[in-house]
């Protein structure tokens, strides 16, 4: 049996230049390196500049996929973003980066699901490629969370980063079992009743404001890992593999307390796991793009491993993809 499937045919990131340490942290609010390593992992985090936009940040990495995969925006049939912190209410980060990159057709638009938006961002794209709807898809995760951030609250600054990752996927046929090459698997979930756990506190129907983001990051991480493994379970039990059976775990880039002890209650050697949260922190959608990035570019992700991506983000929302590189 023939089955189209969504194979990764380039992939791409940005950092902004300016990197913000733990120690220039501690000399602006109660912190220090040894605090935040210790709960979180995280080493330094980048930060946009100022008039660096996340459209901005998303161009970039979007013209590094196209680079690596040798193509062209003209080979491109549309283009999802992912991101909680656009560039306008209104129109969507995605036709930003469409207008950037020279491409004047299909269509663009941005998807909001917080840290899962990458994971809901390759599901949402591997649906049109599979009905047939679209060939090529742009899939794009950027943020910039240092413009919600209060830079004042210990507990929400020293987390998070601004950066951008993406992936193009291009429909190819298979046989329709785990061996084939592309998206084998995606699974979404999503809760409302813990928003005030995780949520910015301003929007343009409630508060007329931006907003900045506030957590309650006790409970947060008393969910994450309940959450992350239903998902990963799923994909185990919808394609008959296991964690045995993952070449890579690459996981939102949180905090790495939550991705070992994911790691540990699936089963999954900690030398499968892509951690790159001590580099830049916890960048929403954009992170497991970065990390799938520095994975593939330094030769540990091959073609043909089997990965598992997944993430859990405001709202709550949370899932995974398994992925055949």
């Amino acid at each position: 049996m023939t089955l189209t499937r969504s194979t990764v045919r380039g992939i791409g990131s940005y950092l902004p230049a300016r990197t913000v340490t733990n120690a220039e942290l501690s000399t602006t609010v109660d912190t220090s390196d040894e605090w935040i390593v210790q709960r979180t992992g995280i080493r330094q985090r980048h930060v946009a500049a100022d008039g660096e936009t996340t459209s901005m940040l998303a161009t970039r990495a979007a013209q590094a996929a196209l680079a690596d995969a040798g193509l062209s925006a003209a080979d491109i049939d549309m283009i999802v973003l992912a991101t909680s912190t656009p560039d306008y209410t209104f129109p969507a980060t995605a036709t930003q980066v469409q207008e950037a990159i020279g491409m004047h057709h299909g269509a663009a638009f941005d998807l909001q699901a917080v840290c899962s938006g990458f994971v809901f961002a390759v599901a949402t794209a591997d649906k049109f490629i599979v009905t047939g709807a679209a060939r090529r898809v742009l899939v794009i995760g950027a943020e910039t969370f240092s413009r919600i951030l209060d830079w004042d609250d210990r507990g929400t600054c020293v987390l998070f980063g601004d950066g951008a990752g993406a992936v193009i996927l291009e429909a190819q046929d298979g046989a329709g079992t785990v061996a084939d090459r592309g998206v084998l698997s995606s699974h979404l979930r999503s809760d409302g009743r813990h928003r005030a756990k995780l949520y910015v506190d301003g929007g343009p129907s409630s508060t007329m404001t931006t907003g900045h983001l506030r957590m309650e990051g006790r409970e947060v991480f008393k969910h994450a890992v309940g959450m992350v493994t239903d998902v990963i379970r799923d994909a185990f039990a919808a394609t008959g593999t296991d964690g045995e059976a993952l070449d890579w775990f690459v996981p939102h880039q949180a905090n790495k307390r939550i991705i070992d002890a994911s790691a540990h209650k699936l089963g999954i050697a900690s030398d499968k796991v892509v951690i790159t949260v001590d580099r830049h922190g916890n960048t929403s959608a954009a992170s497991i793009p970065l990390a799938l990035d520095v994975a593939v570019k330094d030769g540990r992700i091959k073609r043909g491993d089997l990965v598992m991506i997944e993430a859990m983000g405001g709202g709550f929302t949370w899932g995974s993809a398994l992925i055949r590189w």
